[in-house]
């Protein structure tokens, strides 16, 4: 287990078990040691737990971007299950709780700049280059340019169809060995449903394994 994980996790700034956080580990390892080139991203950060763990491992001339609305997560849709209708009926009502017993994130008006500053307090400060966040929803903060190119990236953004957009966007920039991790891929069946529709759709990329997490490797 890395340590700035563990102390991620003490600080209650993530929802990550153990067993992710060693696989997210493995994975960043499995890119270095091929020598896959790219940037590292994740798609939806909440209070930045595994995403500062992200952004600690940065090697060579690669970047850490950031997607979040920093705020009320968005609905799902029809085409996501009942247990995710339940849980944002929960969370739009003010019942959730947050980790430990604190304030949930999404009910944090300031939550863009306490995640910043817990970026400063562990040591990877978001300075807008090396480390980057973006802040909105996805399809209007996603945009990556032509010659980009991506390594690993992390989606832990729920629902259907964020999933959705943020694997069909991030394969047009994945490289060759790169690795995309849906954290959801056991906890709602929308992230599901849209995991399996695009890897019928991409037979360049294959399901490496799916517990804790599915895991899609780029051919």
């Amino acid at each position: 287990m890395p340590a700035i994980a563990s102390a991620v996790q003490r600080a209650r700034l993530t929802y990550l078990s153990d067993e992710k956080f060693i696989s997210l580990r493995d994975a960043i390892r499995q890119v270095r040691h091929e020598k896959v080139p790219g940037d590292f991203v994740e798609y939806g950060i909440a209070l930045g737990g595994s995403a500062i763990y992200i952004a600690s491992e940065l090697d060579d001339d690669r970047h850490f971007h950031g997607y979040d609305v920093f705020g009320m997560i968005p609905s799902p849709t029809q085409r996501d299950d009942d247990k995710s209708k339940a849980r944002y009926e929960n969370i739009r009502s003010g019942g959730s709780k947050g980790i430990g017993g604190d304030t949930y994130y999404g009910y944090q008006a300031d939550l863009f700049d306490k995640v910043s500053a817990s970026f400063t307090d562990f040591g990877v400060p978001v300075d807008g280059e090396r480390i980057a966040f973006h802040k909105g929803l996805f399809e209007d903060t996603v945009h990556f340019h032509p010659k980009s190119r991506v390594a690993l990236a992390h989606l832990d953004c729920d629902w259907h169809d964020p999933v959705k957009f943020c694997l069909e966007r991030t394969i047009e920039v994945l490289s060759p060995g790169g690795l995309m991790i849906l954290d959801d891929f056991n906890d709602y069946g929308g992230c599901r449903t849209a995991t399996d529709q695009f890897l019928a759709s991409h037979t360049d990329c294959r399901l490496v394994r799916t517990l804790p997490h599915a895991v899609i490797q780029r051919s």
